[in-house]
């Protein structure tokens, strides 16, 4: 009896100092545990998804490039990560405007696009040969420049964004499909606009359908097209349909057999785009892409339009920071001086 009462009083024992053991972990190891959750709390971007956003930079036009981020930082919450595109020779000043201006807060990569990559593949034409720069085809080669992202924003650098981005980045893309366009036809505000400057909204104003190539296709010449100005692209459908070597196949095929021109509608980048994804895109919100601001030095959209609007693009040849342009104070808002100097706005008293 009295060995099994020893025996008794040693697991009583063992079963207090248990207790206590647990006890005492428990009360100096919650301040650990709750540190580790300041942190999560306190770093809420980790968590958060990043909308890469790709804007090219090209040289003696910079300033487009910058206001656009500018418009696009100003006016969201969310976790923005900026691809500035451009030549070798340009990436250094565009570092340096933005890490010498407000903008240093942004986060952003500089990517070099080699122009090598379109050697054989865009055919000469002197009429606009502002078309015919490099990083006009920078669109064509968004997996090849963006690797780690599922979905990706394209802009072209002579817009500015008045809404969220996130509202962009949250448009839905139809299974299959790999990328989202504005048509042309999709805004009835802007038709009046379209027609006093006689400016083409369907296929026949990109393609040559005098040319059987073109004719075989089997798409009518009076489908509405659409502007590759803001793209939301799927990168796996995209890299899944091959879609970058379709592209080059057709602009390949333009310099052999003159298929389209800068002369007809709107350059060389959007003929091909609108091969490959005829029938086979998804629709982005037409208020996220007013366009033709560009197109006329004469002809103005009304400032209540204007201020509905979430996206705002100067496509043509009428850029605002030159001189003559339209809605410039709409687009100078958002723009920062090159702390260099080279950059400068061209106006009617400069």
């Amino acid at each position: 009896m009295a060995l099994l009462k020893k025996i008794n009083q040693i697991l009583l024992l063992l079963l207090v100092l248990t207790v206590c053991a647990i006890l005492y972990n428990k009360v100096h190891q919650a301040p650990s545990a709750l540190k580790n959750e300041t942190v999560d709390l306190e770093s809420p971007e980790e968590m958060e998804e990043e909308i890469p956003v790709v804007i090219c930079a090209a040289a003696g036009r910079m300033g487009a490039a910058v206001a656009a981020i500018s418009s696009i930082y100003s006016n969201t919450e969310a976790n923005v990560l900026f691809y500035i595109v451009g030549l070798k020779t340009a990436i250094p000043h565009i570092r340096k405007w933005i890490e010498n201006s407000k903008l240093k807060e942004i986060k952003f990569k500089a990517v070099e696009f080699n122009p090598m990559v379109l050697r054989g593949k865009i055919r000469q034409d002197a009429s606009r040969p502002e078309l015919l720069q490099p990083l006009n085809f920078v669109r064509f080669y968004l997996p090849l420049l963006i690797q780690k992202h599922e979905k990706v924003i394209y802009l072209d650098d002579d817009i500015i964004v008045q809404g969220d981005i996130q509202e962009l980045y949250d448009t839905k893309l139809a299974p299959g499909h790999a990328a989202a366009f504005s048509d042309d036809c999709d805004l009835p505000s802007t038709h009046e606009m379209v027609r006093s400057v006689g400016m083409q909204n369907t296929y026949m104003g990109f393609l040559d359908y005098r040319k059987q190539a073109i004719r075989d296709l089997g798409i009518s010449p009076s489908t509405c097209s659409f502007n590759p100005g803001v793209i939301i692209a799927n990168m796996t459908e995209w890299k899944h349909q091959r879609i970058t070597k379709q592209l080059e196949k057709w602009m390949q095929r333009n310099v052999e057999e003159n298929l389209y021109s800068s002369t007809l509608g709107g350059g060389v980048a959007t003929p091909p785009m609108l091969i490959v994804f005829h029938g086979k895109h998804s629709t982005i919100n037409p208020m996220w892409h007013i366009r033709h601001l560009g197109w006329s030095p004469d002809t103005r959209y009304s400032e209540h339009f204007l201020q509905e609007a979430k996206l705002l693009h100067w496509n043509g040849r009428y850029k605002p920071w030159d001189y003559p342009s339209v809605h410039t104070e709409l687009w100078e808002n958002w723009f920062i001086p090159d702390p260099s100097g080279k950059f400068k706005l061209t106006r009617a008293d400069s």
